[in-house]
């Protein structure tokens, strides 16, 4: 088996796993055992955070493995790609329980957080050093 496969059962899908598992059985739970006050609903986009983190980490594992970069991205930038997509979930639920999502503004919602992981990217790119000096 290959490194970057192997990487990714050792590493990823564990976290993956877990956070499935706490973020969706969390959801069930909460669903079939409160009333929808305030305590519960940020509960709800909460878990949803990190059910849809979890679904998303794979995704960006692949996505960073068959595109590399100049730095490669390591497990902490892979992490962070996938709570994007997490945040993405959550800020979408939160819009549609107040009846203002509209298909343009998931476009520039999801346009804003692309750009904000490229400027953070650009950043590292600009502050790396391969040969590791200071």
């Amino acid at each position: 088996m290959n490194t970057w496969l192997k990487k990714f059962f050792e590493v990823f899908l564990p976290l993956s796993l877990c956070l499935i598992v706490i973020g969706f059985v969390g959801i069930f739970l909460l669903l079939q055992t409160t009333l929808p006050t305030l305590g519960p609903r940020w509960l709800l986009f909460f878990l949803g955070v990190l059910g849809l983190t979890g679904v998303g980490l794979p995704i960006t594992y692949f996505l960073n493995g068959r595109f590399p970069s100049n730095p490669p991205a390591d497990e902490l930038v892979i992490i962070r790609q996938a709570l994007w997509f997490g945040i993405f979930g959550g800020a979408i639920a939160w819009l549609q329980l107040g009846r203002v999502l509209t298909g343009g503004l998931a476009i520039i919602l999801a346009a804003a957080f692309t750009m904000i992981e490229f400027l953070l990217r650009l950043f590292e790119r600009s502050r790396w050093n391969p040969k590791g000096n200071s």
